[in-house]
């Protein structure tokens, strides 16, 4: 079983409903962090398809679009939407208290472990 700690990501006032922010200091590789109005999501930043920060991409209706293929993934599964992306999307379990997003990562992951 994989030793897991909860990391505070990012405050919940950096990231406005429907909007996404990296979060590049707090994972390797980077994470992102999404917000959906009610519920917050953390994935990895970084495209499965082709090495490119998904959120310089487009994100909407909790879609998140490559910047670099256009193919896109739903953040809240990780799921693969759209060709060419077809390797699921790495997810983490979030909980949100204190005005923080907090998500629950791997230590192997965390970028000061």
């Amino acid at each position: 079983m994989t030793e897991t700690t909860w990391v505070r990501v990012c405050d919940t006032a950096l990231v406005a409903p429907g909007e996404m922010v990296a979060v590049p200091d707090v994972a390797l590789p980077p994470l992102a962090v999404f917000n959906l109005g009610q519920r917050f999501c953390v994935t990895s930043n970084v495209c499965t398809h082709n090495q490119a920060l998904l959120t310089d991409g487009f994100f909407e209706h909790g879609i998140v679009e490559c910047p670099l293929h256009g193919g896109s993934f739903n953040v809240v599964s990780g799921e693969p939407e759209s060709f060419p992306c077809s390797i699921p999307l790495p997810t983490y379990e979030v909980e949100v208290r204190d005005g923080g997003v907090y998500a629950r990562l791997p230590t192997g992951l965390r970028a000061s472990a």
